[in-house]
């Protein structure tokens, strides 16, 4: 009875620690509402145009740009990039592609996605998506693993046709992550996430006005950057080490008996 009511205090435990992990799971929600999106899109790494995941990024531009935003993904999210690019009447047909970067503007490869796909003369708008690996919380310098910080997402077509170079076009750009957990922990963590100006922020700590210009990047996750130690694997380790200790104390409940054997003389 002792043993029954242990184990059923234990499933109790487990599934109270379970509820929190699945909510995890769930696309994460917008931190603010499209009013603050930016319109515009930068040109270049260093003049990408900073937005939150959740918010639907919009710009105008024209066919052979190179349209250039940036967003924050920190460790143990998956973050899936979609774009939707909008096309005039009358066009000839149309490669575009959406490609993802880092913080060290290495190209991160989609695990799935169409990632490029060509639009037929007169369609009026592709959908592109990309869907990255987990975001590490650390990894060996030689590994070209996704590191928490800031993404770059370029948007652009290729090959265009002569006839089309400068048609009007617009473009709406949405970032969001599924929260991965402790699946996807490592023991480690970077110093600092890789985010631009991250170098000279201990400079403008101290008050210096030029170091504080150099900080680039102001986009950081809603509830700030993860220490990287801490993650639901600590939840779920204590629980097996707790569903072991139970399992050991019913066995041996179990084995003990209800006391001295019948067959045994009194006296002996």
């Amino acid at each position: 009875m002792r043993f029954t009511r242990a184990l059923s205090a234990a499933v109790v435990l487990l599934g109270l620690a379970a509820a929190p992990a699945t909510a995890d799971s769930s696309p994460s929600a917008s931190p603010s509402g499209d009013g603050d999106a930016p319109t515009t899109a930068g040109t270049s790494f260093r003049t990408a145009t900073e937005f939150e995941q959740g918010q639907v990024a919009t710009a105008n531009g024209a066919a052979g740009d190179y349209l250039y935003w940036s967003f924050p993904a920190d460790a143990g999210q998956r973050p899936t990039v979609k774009a939707t690019v909008k096309l005039p009447e009358t066009h000839a047909a149309q490669t575009w592609r959406v490609d993802v970067y880092d913080g060290l503007r290495r190209r991160q490869a989609c695990q799935w996605g169409a990632q490029a796909r060509t639009a037929d003369a007169g369609a009026s708008s592709v959908e592109l998506a990309c869907v990255l690996r987990t975001v590490r919380a650390w990894t060996e310098p030689w590994a070209n693993d996704p590191l928490p910080g800031t993404y770059y997402v370029r948007l652009t077509a290729v090959n265009v046709p002569t006839s089309d170079l400068g048609v009007p076009v617009s473009a709406e750009v949405r970032a969001d992550s599924k929260d991965i957990g402790g699946a996807a922990a490592v023991d480690g963590s970077l110093a600092e996430p890789l985010v631009p100006g991250i170098a000279v922020t201990s400079g403008a700590d101290q008050g210096d006005e030029d170091e504080k210009g150099a900080v680039l990047s102001a986009i950081e996750p809603e509830d700030g950057w993860s220490s990287g130690w801490w993650s639901d694997r600590w939840v779920w380790s204590g629980i097996g080490a707790v569903l072991a200790a139970l399992a050991g104390i019913g066995g041996y409940a179990l084995t003990r008996g209800s006391g001295r054997p019948s067959r045994v003389p009194p006296g002996a």
